[in-house]
């Protein structure tokens, strides 16, 4: 059970926003070994904003440097927070998450926006051109994680709850699970359900731009999803 000892900043209560800062906090943000501070990192301004609208938060962003660098160009976001540190640890996200998580627990009516808040942290959308062919514009999009059961899990529901298979690559360190044409469109209106959501708009506009590429360029059969084995 949650302790109510402690002052709590985060609401806690399932909406698009909420899930969406989960999916942030499962790619891109930590829980400090103290048990109290969670934090988020992005070297985008628009990201830690919308991180911090998502949790209706005020604190101070600060910039910092990594491995040696001499630019402040990452920037994060820190606050404490028992009972939402708490509640984090309920659902399956714990200290040094990224390779030791495993699932995380979301109700099915906001799992696409927590898959947003994954894709904005940690995801990637690529576009191509398929070599055995002309003019043959194809597209991926590709969630990344250091947990290969993390991995698995995300597959799953996502074949559970929208019928995706996709196809897992191992790289170094991390796993990718990829989604090719066909696909990659159902998780775009899977992840943007509403005009009133909360996204990186890098992203969106990325994809939204391929997609209407590729309604003059792009050949059918890269349309349909290519079956992965189980």
């Amino acid at each position: 059970m949650i302790s109510r000892r402690f002052k709590q900043k985060v609401k806690i209560e399932w909406s698009s926003d909420f899930a969406y800062a989960i999916g942030l906090i499962t790619s891109d943000g930590w829980l400090h070994k103290d048990q109290r501070h969670i934090g988020f990192s992005s070297k985008e301004i628009e990201l830690i904003n919308k991180f911090k609208r998502a949790l209706l938060i005020s604190n101070k962003t600060i910039a910092h440097v990594r491995g040696g660098e001499t630019d402040k160009k990452y920037l994060f976001v820190q606050f404490g927070d028992k009972i939402f540190y708490q509640f984090l640890n309920s659902i399956g996200l714990t200290v040094a998450k990224s390779k030791t998580i495993k699932q995380i627990d979301i109700p099915d009516r906001y799992f696409p926006d927590f898959l947003r808040g994954l894709f904005d942290g940690d995801g990637t959308f690529y576009t191509f051109w398929d070599k055995r062919w002309p003019k043959s514009f194809g597209f991926k999009t590709s969630f990344a994680s250091a947990s290969p059961d993390f991995i698995k899990w995300l597959r799953t529901e996502l074949k559970r709850l929208y019928g995706l298979t996709g196809s897992v690559h191992k790289g170094v360190g991390v796993s990718n699970l990829e989604y090719t044409k066909g696909d990659s469109r159902k998780i775009f209106n899977v992840m943007y359900h509403r005009k009133d959501l909360l996204f990186l708009s890098r992203k969106y506009f990325k994809i939204k731009i391929a997609l209407e590429q590729d309604k003059l360029i792009g050949y059918a059969y890269l349309q349909k999803p290519r079956i992965a084995p189980e």
